[in-house]
C-alpha cells in the first residue's frame, strides 16, 4: 500500500468548563503539534450560531496558525462561499497567499455552516441556489487570475500575489464531485458529514477531471471523525462522547456539552440507538492497531491521496494524545527536521 498522507481538520470545540478563547488557543497548540508530528495539512472550519464551536472565521484564524508554524499547509475546511462575497474571499486568500506563499489552501463548500437565519444575516443576498454558488466559484477563478472585468473595466483582487492558493471543493455527495472535476479543483470528501458517501464519486471525479491552471491532475482527500485511545477503555469513552455529541447536534443542540461524567451515564433511547448505527460510518475509533487498519482500509476503498481526521474529545490531553498515537501508527514524519 502507498504511504498515506494525513491532515487535521480542527473545529475549535468549546468543551465543558472552557471558554471560546481557550478553544482557539487549543487549536493553535494543536497546529504546532501537528507540524512536529508530520501531519501534512491543517484546516479550520466555518460554523455560525453554535456556542460549542468557536471556529467561525477560518480566514482570520489561518493568519495566526500560519504565523505560528513554518511548513505545514494551512487551509479552510471550509469557507462556506454563499455566506460571502467571492471578491472579498479572493482578496482575503490572496493576502494569506502573499504572506505565506505556497502554504495556503482554500477549501470551499455551499452549506450555510449554521442555520438559515445566520446565513441570511451573513449575506442578505444569499439565494441558496446552486447556480449562484457555481458562479461564485467561476468568479473566484477570474479574481485569482486577474481576468475579472465589468463593463467599467478590469477588477483586481488585491494584493496580486505571485501564486494562487490551492483550491478544494468540499463534497458529501456526487454533485459536488462533478463540480470539482469540471472546474479542475481538488476534491475533499466529507465522510464525517455523510458516512454513506459512495466510493464511486471518486471515480466519477477522476474520470471527468478537467485540468486547470489551478490543478493539472486530480487530487482527492477524505475526512472522517477519528479518535485513538491508548487503551480500549479510553477509546470507548472517547467514542461515547462523540456519539452523544452527534446525537445532540442532530437535535439542534449546539450548546456546550455537559461534563463527561454525565455523558458516561447517559442512556440512549431506542431512536438514538438507531442514529448511532446510522452515524457509525462517520467515525473511526479504537486503539492504535484498530485505527491504523481502518484508516488504511478507508484510503484504499476510496482511492484517495490523503486522509484528514477531525477529533472531538471531552479532554484536551486525550485529544492531543490521539493525534500523537495516529501519527505513530501511520508512520508520519515531519517534512522538515
Amino acid at each position: 500500500m502507498k504511504d498515506i498522507k494525513v491532515g487535521i481538520l480542527d473545529q475549535s470545540i468549546v468543551r465543558h468548563g472552557a471558554t471560546a478563547r481557550e478553544a482557539l488557543l487549543e487549536t493553535i497548540e494543536t497546529v504546532k503539534l501537528a507540524e512536529d508530528l508530520g501531519y501534512n495539512r491543517f484546516w479550520v472550519s466555518e460554523h455560525h450560531n453554535s456556542p460549542s464551536i468557536a471556529g467561525s472565521a477560518p480566514e482570520v484564524l489561518m493568519v495566526k496558525l500560519a504565523d505560528e508554524t513554518k511548513h505545514i499547509k494551512i487551509g479552510s475546511g471550509g469557507i462556506m462561499l454563499p455566506n460571502h462575497s467571492a471578491f472579498k474571499m479572493a482578496e482575503n486568500f490572496r493576502m494569506l497567499e502573499a504572506l505565506f506563499p505556497g502554504r495556503i489552501e482554500m477549501g470551499m463548500g455551499r452549506a450555510p455552516g449554521g442555520d438559515r437565519v445566520s446565513a441570511m444575516l451573513l449575506n442578505p443576498s444569499n439565494t441558496f441556489k446552486e447556480e449562484d454558488y457555481l458562479k461564485q466559484i467561476d468568479h473566484l477563478q477570474h479574481f485569482f487570475r486577474d481576468t475579472a472585468a465589468t463593463e467599467s473595466g478590469r477588477i483586481y483582487a488585491i494584493p496580486q500575489a505571485e501564486s494562487v492558493p490551492a483550491q478544494w471543493i468540499l463534497s458529501s455527495s456526487g454533485g459536488s464531485a462533478k463540480i470539482a472535476a469540471e472546474k479542475g479543483l481538488g476534491l475533499a470528501i466529507a465522510k464525517f458529514i455523510n458516512g454513506n458517501v459512495p466510493p464511486e464519486i471518486v471515480k466519477i471525479y477522476r474520470d471527468n477531471f478537467q485540468p486547470s491552471e489551478s490543478l493539472q491532475e486530480p487530487k482527492v482527500l477524505l475526512s472522517s471523525f477519528v479518535m485513538c485511545g491508548e487503551t480500549p477503555q479510553i477509546a470507548s469513552n472517547m467514542r461515547k462522547y462523540m456519539d452523544y455529541t452527534l446525537v445532540q447536534f442532530e437535535k439542534g443542540n449546539f450548546g456546550k456539552r455537559p461534563p463527561f461524567k454525565e455523558v458516561e451515564q447517559y442512556k440512549f433511547s431506542a431512536y438514538e440507538q438507531q442514529r448511532l448505527e446510522a452515524n457509525s460510518n462517520r467515525i473511526i475509533s479504537g486503539t492504535q492497531d484498530q485505527v491504523k487498519a481502518e484508516l488504511e482500509e478507508l484510503a484504499e476503498t476510496y482511492d484517495v491521496d490523503e486522509l484528514v481526521i477531525t477529533t472531538m474529545s471531552y479532554d484536551k490531553q486525550l485529544r492531543l494524545k490521539s493525534f500523537q498515537l495516529i501519527a505513530e501508527a501511520m508512520n508520519l514524519q515531519p517534512q522538515f527536521a
